[in-house]
């Protein structure tokens, strides 16, 4: 089948899917061919998702992965709300088997979680949701990505040397941050650098070989000059 042959039945079994889990159930339906507003389909309410939005920053890894992507199964994250979501997202191919879109699967499992933590604060097992950024506003997603980098380095993103600077842009490369459209001068100016430099830099990581980046991405990054 055709992506679009793809995507217009799924949109019809939404519906029926989230009304069998009921409240607690919400499916998200991306086109990654249109990475800045990817979501095609919402059925429930569980993160406010809108038809327009964008994807989050699991959204931009399964992006990055391409063709290589696999499924994300049962990932706890956490809505702004403070829900806990138990969410799955599930790569689709086309018939050539590229990867085009993703259909996401989330769970409200907040009361669950609340017994569970119990019974494993006891244990001493209590794990953390991974903090996920719902919204319909792709730079927001961007933000999310560079903050959670920058808590990693455990220092600002501005002003950061060259040396420290080129890690940093593999690992946003790495996570799709540069398939967004815009996202290169809004990263720019966190760092504190020229469009050209970041440019300069970014064309050396994906030199090294080191991001799973591919020429498509190269261009997507020097359209936006």
């Amino acid at each position: 089948m055709t992506a679009d042959a793809i995507l217009n039945a799924l949109k019809d079994v939404l519906p029926g899917l989230a009304a069998t889990f009921g409240r607690s159930c919400e499916l998200v339906l991306h086109d990654y061919r249109q990475p800045d507003h990817s979501v095609v389909a919402v059925a429930g309410e569980l993160t406010n998702r809108r038809v327009g939005g964008a994807m989050s920053e699991i959204g931009l890894s399964v992006l990055a992965e391409g063709d290589d992507a696999t499924p994300q199964l049962n990932y706890l994250t956490r809505t702004p709300s403070g829900r806990v979501v138990k969410s799955s997202t599930l790569p689709l191919r086309d018939e050539g088997g590229h990867v085009f879109g993703a259909l996401c699967v989330n769970l409200d499992v907040t009361a669950l979680r609340q017994v569970g933590d119990l019974l494993a604060d006891l244990a001493g097992t209590a794990a953390t949701p991974v903090p996920t950024t719902f919204t319909d506003d792709v730079d927001e997603v961007v933000d999310a990505v560079l903050r959670d980098e920058e808590l990693a380095l455990a220092k600002p993103v501005h002003g950061l040397s060259r040396r420290e600077r080129l890690p940093l842009l593999r690992a946003l490369d790495r996570r799709g941050v540069f398939h967004v459209r815009g996202a290169a001068p809004r990263v720019a100016a966190r760092l504190g650098i020229s469009r050209a430099s970041l440019y300069a830099d970014l064309a050396e990581c994906r030199s090294t070989g080191t991001t799973n980046t591919d020429a498509t991405n190269t261009d997507t990054v020097n359209g936006e000059r």
